[in-house]
């Protein structure tokens, strides 16, 4: 079975072309809220972050994928595992798809149904979360409709331009592992 494989996308690891995407993204200052960053990144940072990519999961409890298109192999976004706890069998899921036009597609759906399928295949785990800001309703549909089930709201969780904003917690349980 080819888990990062779908008929709109695919998952691939990340490559040293791929800094000037990642240098753009992580200082995207509108993200910074919801990556918990606050300064910017140095290329020199960055190509240190990819050098180190291949190594494995389990040592450095994240991983983070690049999302291709499949009929042409142009990147669309990123998708990561982060906080990831084999002791207990979790990683919480982050998703970023850069262009506008990429946007409600399907590549994003496929993307999170190939990283789900993947985590509980070959990573084993229980359970797969995501933490989503109240307003964002285009991530709220994507992780509901992959079967994502809200289970938690923390009130002013967020604090961003001088207010607060609230965060749903949203899981996936794997009922095949115990």
């Amino acid at each position: 079975m080819v888990t990062l494989t779908g008929k709109l996308v695919y998952l691939r690891a990340l490559e040293p072309e791929d800094i000037d995407l990642l240098y753009k993204l992580e200082n995207e200052e509108t993200l910074w809220e919801v990556s918990n960053t606050q300064t910017p990144f140095s290329k020199h940072i960055l190509v240190e972050y990819i050098e180190n990519s291949h190594r494995d999961i389990y040592e450095v409890k994240q991983l983070r994928l690049v999302i291709c298109k499949a009929e042409n192999d142009s990147i669309l976004g990123f998708i990561d595992l982060f906080d990831f706890e084999p002791k207990h069998k979790r990683a919480g899921v982050g998703i970023v798809i850069f262009s506008e036009e990429d946007k409600n597609k399907g590549f994003a759906s496929e993307a999170l149904s190939l990283l789900n399928n993947y985590s509980f295949v070959h990573l084993n785990l229980h359970q797969l979360y995501a933490n989503i800001s109240e307003e964002n309703k285009t991530s709220i549909r994507l992780f509901e409709k992959n079967s994502f089930v809200q289970v938690g709201l923390k009130k002013d969780w967020i604090f961003s331009k001088g207010n607060y904003k609230n965060e749903y917690l949203y899981q996936l349980l794997n009922k095949n592992v115990h």
